[in-house]
């Protein structure tokens, strides 16, 4: 027999030698040959070396959780992951701000500049199901939505008209009742935007300024239904209350599932951001600073210089590696801790044995319902302050540091208990402990901190048996009048603390924070940042320090308020601080994306951190989305007024999506 024809008895090292030297295309030419041939070309040794090298992913990396063969993590990052360009929408004609899909994948919503709500089909090809211009409501336009857990519910965030306003307004819609329009409530600032609670009640925001530089931020629950069938039917409850500094103000309101033992939540002071007038910006959606005009907040005489750290809240200073400590490039990946790799392989055990027994106030959540006494607060932004009455009697800084928030606990807890036998039927909201999350600043009006706000299980009237008839209101609001008391310092804080809920945790980036994405599993929170310069000191807080032109991703683990994981200079940004505005991202189980202003998204495997595709737009994409219930299924918000579809190779084949429809498309794009 001829030499010639022994080749496909090879034996193993020798094939695995020469195999090593093929190219992934090749190795799966190769693999075509024989059985023989077919059996060697599939050995993991082979296409582990190929993942690494390829996907440019550190050999330290282990393979991800419940994954077994490196060849099939080849083809999911090749094959299966959101790529390719199928649909590009074109019905909004402004810039498009934001995007978010529907929790069982069949739907996404779309907020535009031009003042529209729009709600898209996720089937191929997408089509607008429900279309409303939200300007007849005296919206500037729609910035945010987001679904409820039901799908049943719509919630959209949009700015009021105005070029210095930093007022906005929630809407919600019913998607099971052709898009009817079902409550609106006030949003301020408007980029609090608001978010669900549970699957019928909202939180939202106003802002009450107290004096130079300082104002309190409340927190609303709503509920989604605000129908006047009874005046006895109570819709709306105070949640909590916090204290701002140095023109800074709550943003960007978030709640998670909480994870984490209770005792692990820190507490620490309140250091919370606000805002600023500058000019209206052209890009994007924009960082409210228009919340005070200059005459409420005269510029500041003198100098107090503030380094951009603080001892109350936890500083952001670790070496990520594998293991490096060096900046990422903008091919570089996301890098996680050890302390996240091992936490992604197994279940974090509990602590919640040794610390269980830790009762101290400072964790404590005062009980609801709240006293309502705040809520004649003017709503105005004019010079009006704020008057108490018996909640305000003169205690000692002593006593209150002391032991005014347990004796608030119980005064609270006496007045609920009575509530509960008398005058209302009240239900529990939500069996679940929630994580409040929020951006805040201390140093400066634009958002540098992280906060977290522990939620516990609390009850919610349904129904007051007793209310105060109008001759009584009348009566009350006269002595009032007559009796007025006197306000407080709102600068001497160590005196008026007791008036407002503190903060349990602190995180500080030292940056400007522009977005922020929880994971599907509420575990880890990912965060778009633009840094400072190291070191830089704050003369100003209505002067923030120069960003840098690149963006960061920051990665906090819910569990332990830790940050395990980063990206330097991921992505670009140009705009200069006062120009500044939201890129937000998307978390699935698998892949992290996210928007840029160098007109193009993101998309990075979450556990390998390498970034797999830069998905192209003609300006600066704002916001990204995936199905949650397909995650080779993205959407892209852009400044250059469309939406895009990305899908993978294998959802192109499944959906027998040609090369011309493919051509179709980018050729719309072309005339667009």
């Amino acid at each position: 027999m001829d030499s010639s024809e022994f080749w496909h008895l090879l034996p193993d090292p020798l094939l695995l030698y020469i195999f090593s030297h093929l190219s992934a295309k090749e190795l799966l030419n190769a693999r075509r040959t024989c059985r023989n041939w077919n059996r060697v070309a599939t050995d993991e040794f082979l296409w582990k070396r190929l993942f690494h090298n390829d996907f440019k992913i550190d050999k330290s990396i282990p393979i991800a959780p419940g994954k077994y063969s490196w060849f099939s993590e080849y083809r999911r990052l090749k094959y299966h992951i959101p790529s390719e360009q199928t649909e590009i929408l074109v019905e909004h004609t402004h810039q498009v701000l934001h995007v978010s899909f529907a929790h069982n994948g069949k739907m996404f919503a779309s907020s535009s500049k031009d003042g529209y709500i729009k709600v898209w089909t996720s089937t191929y090809p997408a089509k607008v199901l429900y279309s409303t211009d939200m300007k007849s409501f005296s919206w500037n336009y729609t910035q945010f939505s987001q679904f409820n857990e039901s799908d049943t519910l719509l919630l959209v965030s949009g700015v009021h008209f105005g070029a210095h306003t930093a007022s906005g307004e929630i809407a919600v819609f019913n998607l099971q009742g052709n898009f009817a329009l079902q409550c609106r409530v006030l949003n301020k600032p408007y980029d609090t935007f608001g978010t669900w609670y549970t699957d019928e009640y909202l939180l939202s925001g106003r802002l009450h300024f107290l004096g130079h530089l300082v104002s309190c931020s409340a927190l609303w629950l709503n509920k989604a239904w605000q129908e006047s069938e009874s005046e006895k039917k109570p819709i709306v409850k105070r949640l909590f209350k916090f204290y701002n500094r140095k023109a800074s103000s709550i943003r960007t309101i978030a709640v998670a599932n909480c994870l984490m033992p209770e005792s692990k939540a820190e507490g620490s002071d309140s250091n919370l951001p606000t805002t600023s007038s500058r000019k209206p910006i052209v890009h994007g959606n924009p960082v409210s600073k228009n919340a005070l005009s200059a005459d409420a907040w005269p510029t500041v005489r003198g100098r107090t210089i503030e380094l951009a750290s603080g001892s109350l809240t936890q500083d952001i200073k670790v070496q990520y590696t594998a293991e490096s400590n060096e900046a990422c490039t903008m091919d570089s990946p996301i890098r996680y801790s050890q302390e996240y790799r091992r936490a992604e392989s197994a279940d974090m055990p509990s602590d919640s044995s040794e610390e269980e027994d830790n009762t101290s106030s400072d964790f404590e959540d005062p009980l609801l319902p709240w006293d309502e006494e705040w809520s004649g607060l003017s709503d105005e932004e004019g010079s009006h302050m704020p008057l108490f009455g018996a909640s305000s009697k003169k205690k000692s800084s002593k006593s209150i540091q002391s032991g005014a928030s347990k004796l608030c606990s119980n005064e609270e807890e006496e007045n609920a208990d009575s509530l509960d036998d008398d005058s209302s039927i009240e239900k529990i909201l939500d069996p679940r402990e929630k994580f409040l999350i929020f951006t805040t600043g201390s140093l400066t009006y634009t958002p540098h901190q992280i906060g977290f706000k522990r939620i516990k299980p609390f009850k919610f009237a349904e129904r007051i048996t007793e209310t105060p008839t109008l001759l009584q209101r009348l009566a009350e609001r006269e002595e009032r009048n007559i009796n007025p008391t006197v306000s407080p310092n709102w600068h001497d804080e160590e005196t008026i603390m007791h008036y407002f809920d503190q903060v349990d945790h602190l995180i500080d980036l030292h940056g400007h924070i522009i977005g922020m994405g929880l994971s599907p599993d509420h575990r880890y929170l990912y965060v778009n940042s633009r840094p400072w310069p190291q070191g830089y000191v704050i003369d100003n807080p209505l002067t923030p320090p120069p960003i840098a032109q690149e963006i960061d991703i920051h990665v906090i683990d819910l569990c332990t308020l830790k940050e395990v994981g980063t990206m330097l200079r991921s992505h670009k940004a140009y705009t200069p601080n006062d120009e500044c505005f939201f890129i937000f991202l998307d978390v699935s189980d698998q892949y992290v994306a996210s928007g840029a202003e160098d007109k193009h998204g993101y998309l990075w495997d979450r556990h390998y951190g390498n970034c797999l595709s830069k998905l192209p737009h003609n300006d600066v994409v704002n916001s990204v989305a995936f199905n949650p219930k397909d995650s080779e299924m993205l959407v892209t918000a852009s400044d250059d007024f469309t939406l895009k579809v990305w899908r993978s190779k294998n959802r192109v084949k499944e959906l027998n999506i040609s090369m011309e429809d493919k051509m179709q498309c980018e050729d719309s794009e072309a005339k667009h």
